[in-house]
């Protein structure tokens, strides 16, 4: 039996958004919403390991919060930018309860003043030991893209965190950066979107920073890593 926790965000993930958000409801059954081939799958990974990055591969979900844990030694900051994918593995929720590590997320989240808040994320959030974050998309050459809007997820992932782990799931994998970029304009911002209308009441979001990793640190090849689910997670 899993010991995954349960996902209680489970109202804006994707399945949830495109039933409710007539702006995205054509996504329904789209190919990004999709795991991709075994083939395309295990390209992605070689991909990436070509690349210097050390890559983990879990199966589904379960296997995937199993696995997490095992990265991330005890005692350490953590961090999570925000992250369906990371919900729907469990660790938003497990990071919630008991568990062994300094949390620094619910440092931030605790701070009710919002320029306050902001500065936390600026200072504690981005220089923690562990970051945990998604990416828009992963290239079958190994290159990873992203982007957001305030700056603190690239900013966390780009050069603030001692440790970055990448959880990312099998929809995500697209064939070179020309077609990255287009998942996170065309797929990715008008999902995103559509979480800000249910979660913040904003008519949307925007694509203010973006970062393409085209391959691992060479002073410090060890610092990103990531978790390849094959499973279609997140946006």
């Amino acid at each position: 039996m899993s010991t995954r926790p349960e996902n209680t965000f489970a109202n804006t993930n994707f399945d949830a958004l495109v039933k409710v958000d007539e702006q995205i409801a054509h996504f329904k059954d789209a190919a990004y919403s999709k795991a991709v081939s075994a083939e395309r799958f295990e390209a992605a990974k070689a991909g990436l390991e070509a690349k210097g990055f050390k890559v983990t591969v879990a199966q589904n979900r379960d296997e995937a919060f199993q696995t997490l844990k095992t990265l991330i030694p005890d005692g350490v900051s953590v961090n999570v930018a925000h992250s369906t994918t990371l919900e729907e593995v469990g660790f938003i929720n497990y990071l919630m309860g008991e568990h062994p590590y300094d949390n620094v997320r619910s440092t931030i989240l605790a701070e009710k003043d919002p320029a306050k808040q902001a500065e936390l994320r600026r200072t504690i959030g981005t220089t923690v030991d562990y970051f945990l974050t998604s990416m828009c998309a992963v290239t079958e050459n190994g290159e990873m893209a992203h982007g957001d809007l305030s700056g603190s997820k690239v900013g966390g992932v780009a050069f603030g965190a001692k440790n970055v782990i990448v959880v990312v799931g099998a929809n995500k994998i697209v064939k070179d950066e020309a077609e990255a970029y287009k998942r996170t304009l065309e797929w990715c911002l008008p999902v995103s979107s559509a979480y800000s209308r249910e979660v913040f009441k904003a008519p949307g979001s925007s694509l203010t920073h973006y970062e393409v990793i085209r391959q691992a640190n060479p002073f410090n090849p060890d610092r990103i890593q990531v978790l390849l689910i094959n499973e279609a997670l997140g946006f």
